[in-house]
């Protein structure tokens, strides 16, 4: 179980906010504001990035130029340290902001490059799936470092995804770890393509609940 007590989820589109508030309806912990996440006092914020932690767009560029440029070192740091040379989409990295509020920075890609149509992928599940396995292993790590945090719109500003959709795919990644976390990034990439690999064929509206594995032995 994790520690996590707060997210919140905040974006200054209104069609997001709007999204959000249907697909989080039976969530009422979630904490939904319209506004920029640079205003939200949580232990992390979760940056929607690219694969290389280039740090020169969107949201990404919006925070960099909060936090300094030092973020940007520290997230491709990270990255090669646990990675190589790119960051997987359905992984993160979680690292020290260099400031008081938040505390940490959690970068998962939603992209490969710094602009891409991912409407089309599951890319917003498995980076959203991603950022909240990065909390557990921080807390796994430091028990208690990250009891809130705070996430916009993940690829649907620069990515093109849809409001509704990703909301619903956002939804499907937080509810998988209210309760769960995997050994690793692998098994929630596979976990997560396995189940919603048929979401083209479904309505944009339909929240996908997706199943943990069987208990381990």
């Amino acid at each position: 179980m994790t520690t996590l007590r707060k997210v919140i989820l905040v974006d200054v589109n209104a069609k997001v906010i709007e999204a959000w508030r249907s697909a989080f309806a039976d969530n009422p912990e979630v904490e939904i504001h319209q506004g920029s996440i640079l205003t939200q006092q949580a232990d992390a914020w979760v940056s929607p990035t690219n694969s290389h932690g280039a740090m020169n767009g969107g949201v990404d560029a919006v925070i960099k130029r909060h936090l300094g440029a030092g973020i940007q070192l520290r997230v491709q740091r990270a990255i090669r340290d646990g990675f190589g040379e790119a960051l997987p989409i359905g992984s993160a990295v979680c690292v020290p902001s260099g400031a008081a509020t938040p505390k940490f920075l959690i970068a998962a890609p939603t992209m490969e490059q710094s602009s891409e149509n991912v409407r089309e992928t599951l890319n917003v599940a498995l980076a959203c799936a991603a950022a909240f396995q990065a909390v557990h292993m921080q807390n796994a790590k430091a028990p208690g470092s990250i009891a809130s945090v705070a996430l916009v719109g993940m690829g649907a500003a620069t990515g093109r995804v849809p409001a509704q959709v990703c909301a619903n795919l956002m939804w499907a990644g937080y509810t998988l770890f209210q309760d769960f976390s995997f050994d690793d990034y692998a098994e929630l990439r596979a976990t997560v393509t396995g189940q919603l690999g048929d979401i083209e064929t479904r309505p944009a509206t339909e929240r996908v609940r997706i199943t943990p594995p069987a208990a381990r032995r």
